[in-house]
């Protein structure tokens, strides 16, 4: 078993992963009868997204003895009405400035072929930027 997810009522869950013990809530988003007090269910998803794209840009850079400490993403989910689902993610990846172009090909690569992207339907638009600033 991954995880453990209760429902506590009024739209609220709570998500435990089961070998670490960590947990969340998730909350309905406002815009869908919830308080958006926490993460929604859709927001996991858009943002497992980016923190795939991290993790293995992070596994491919410790094999090419690079530092991608403190490289952030900014996620933008957009929903449609009908049915309601994710219809885009933005991921927008803010990286070092200092890597080669051959490095970055590579780790931008890596980032496009995360499981989570491939995992996603599709019919969801991905929109992915890579700013090589930091």
């Amino acid at each position: 078993m991954t995880s453990k997810v209760v429902y506590n009522g009024e739209l609220r869950t709570e998500c435990t992963h089961i070998k670490s013990g960590d947990s969340f809530m998730t909350d309905a988003p406002t815009d869908n009868n919830g308080l958006g007090q926490a993460f929604s269910p859709t927001d996991t998803v858009a943002t497992g997204l980016a923190s795939c794209m991290l993790t293995m840009m992070g596994i491919k850079a410790n094999g090419l003895d690079i530092d991608l400490q403190n490289s952030e993403a900014e996620v933008t989910k957009h929903m449609a009405a009908s049915p309601r689902r994710i219809s885009k993610i933005e991921v927008k990846l803010t990286l070092p400035a200092n890597i080669s172009d051959k490095d970055r090909k590579i780790l931008e690569n890596t980032a496009n072929t995360c499981p989570v992207l491939y995992s996603l339907h599709p019919d969801i638009q991905k929109e992915i930027t890579f700013n090589w600033v930091l």
